[in-house]
């Protein structure tokens, strides 16, 4: 057989019918995937005559190389489901270990197009135990993790230890009704446990982008799960040590005064203050679907990349529970960690209380947070849009985080508690003691007012707990002013290795 055979097998990936059967359910070939993801002609591959020797191996079922998307260096992987349902044999470790390598060592960008059924039990000795088995994969992109960005498009399964490979990226695109993560198949589960499941119900696309937030993207074919990882990278630098891609300014659509009710207890949907305070198509959220009392995502004021944490009142009230801690958490850190600002929209009555969520470990999934907020060093701005109350104002970056500034606008209160629950707090006794109901609803109108004066946001103004009082629609040039000021800031913050996070 000659070189040129050789390379077209090698190139064909797995039989005829594999291929069919992928296409029946939307699933595109390895390389189409590579070829539709980057610039064309620019990738160069590597490791393509891995188990060349082998039977009906072809590439060992893994793609990997090095291209450029939208002009930009990345490394990549791209698992072939068509080559023994993408499953890993010795080799395609050790191509998935010097792929990563590589990115970690140019400082670029690595991308994981994932479709695999896990390793190949029958090849376990080879590819699983030995100091460069399946586990140097991860210890590899935990190395590289805030150094370089690492974004998966989940097509397919990733299955047992190789849903680990997604876990350890900054965030998955996940293709709805084909993508899935699981740790045990759903025979393994039955066997282990007697529960009786699907693969869908249990790892597939929705469970994992509403449920348990490992999925950060839910996406309705490929070419959306390719759009995320192309547009996830354009937000972010090539690596840690350099600033985040600016693009040309675009207006933002304004008219925020109209959306936020005066009222603290009227809901509104913060995501469309994100939208028009920020570029004009520039927002992209993160975990939609998880979490949903917390927004999340990158956006650009005049072309500058930022970070948006915001409480959404539509949900939960926007409320802080255990999860929506833990998404806050990842994103601050993600931020921090290239050098993108962060901008903090408070309207949150705090942390979520009661017995459910003590026993879930609120104190620790909230200290996780607020440790996140203390330690990230990039420029930072709280916006109090409406409450911040108690620990809340606290993990929206508050005046005692050391952010570059906190910004009021002037629906905006500061308050241990809303005035209800402390009158409530303070005079309960009394309340119940006064017996003409005219006369205990005069009581505490009246010690409600007495607090809402306590906290007077002119009072705060003048206390210097607010660095400034703007209009809603004067916000978006207030920040662009505030965070060309605090380019270039001193980010040093800790005389040590690292913290002991209450993970």
């Amino acid at each position: 057989m000659s070189w040129d055979e050789v390379k077209e097998r090698i190139d064909a990936g797995g039989a005829a019918r594999y291929h069919e059967a992928n296409a029946k359910r939307g699933k595109l070939f390895a390389r189409e995937r590579i070829a539709r993801l980057v610039d064309a002609e620019s990738f160069v591959e590597d490791g393509a005559y891995a188990n060349a020797l082998a039977d009906g191996l072809p590439a060992d079922g893994v793609v990997t190389g090095s291209a450029t998307i939208d002009g930009r260096p990345v490394c990549l992987m791209a698992n072939d489901s068509t080559v023994k349902a993408g499953s890993w044999g010795a080799r395609t470790v050790e191509k998935i270990i010097r792929i990563i390598e590589r990115a970690y060592q140019t400082g670029v960008p690595m991308v994981y197009l994932v479709d695999s059924a896990g390793a190949r039990i029958t090849d376990q000795v080879d590819l699983f135990p030995g100091r460069r088995g399946a586990g140097k994969i991860f210890h590899t992109q935990v190395r590289a993790s805030g150094s370089i960005p690492q974004v998966c498009a989940l097509f397919g399964p990733s299955a047992a230890g190789g849903a680990y490979i997604p876990a350890f990226c900054d965030v998955v695109a996940m293709v709805d009704g084909n993508a899935s993560m699981y740790l045990g198949s759903d025979r393994m589960v039955e066997m282990v446990t007697g529960e009786k499941t699907t693969l869908e119900d249990m790892g597939g696309a929705k469970v994992h982008t509403e449920v348990s937030g490992v999925g950060h993207f839910l996406c309705k074919d490929e070419d959306a799960a390719l759009e995320v990882v192309r547009g996830y990278l354009s937000y972010l630098p090539s690596n840690w040590t350099a600033e985040p891609p600016a693009s040309e300014p675009k207006a933002a659509r304004g008219g925020i005064a109209a959306l936020i009710p005066e009222s603290e207890r009227r809901a509104f949907d913060m995501r469309q203050v994100v939208k028009r305070l920020v570029d004009e198509g520039s927002f992209l959220e993160i975990q939609e679907k998880w979490a949903r009392e917390l927004t999340i995502g990158f956006a650009r004021l005049d072309g500058q990349v930022v970070g948006i944490v915001a409480n959404n009142s539509l949900h939960k009230g926007g409320v802080l529970f255990v999860d929506s801690a833990d998404k806050a958490t990842r994103f601050v850190q993600l931020c921090d960690a290239f050098n993108v600002p962060l901008i903090f929209l408070a309207d949150v009555p705090g942390f979520m209380v009661g017995s459910a969520v003590e026993r879930q470990g609120i104190i620790r999934h909230g200290a996780k947070m607020i440790s996140a907020i203390s330690e990230a060093t990039v420029p930072k701005f709280c916006v109090v849009v409406r409450k911040a109350y108690g620990a809340g104002l606290y993990a929206m970056a508050g005046p005692g985080f050391d952010p570059d500034a906190t910004i009021a606008l002037p629906t905006a209160k500061i308050a241990v508690m809303g005035a209800e629950a402390a009158v409530n707090a303070v005079y309960a006794n009394k309340i119940a003691a006064i017996a003409d109901e005219t006369e205990r609803a005069a009581f505490v109108e009246a010690k409600r007012a007495e607090y809402e004066e306590d906290i007077d946001l002119l009072r705060l103004a003048s206390e210097l707990v607010v660095d400034t009082v703007v209009e809603p629609d004067d916000l978006r040039g207030e920040l662009v002013r505030r965070l060309a000021a605090a380019h270039g800031k001193d980010r040093s913050f800790s005389r040590r290795r690292h913290g002991v996070t209450p993970v």
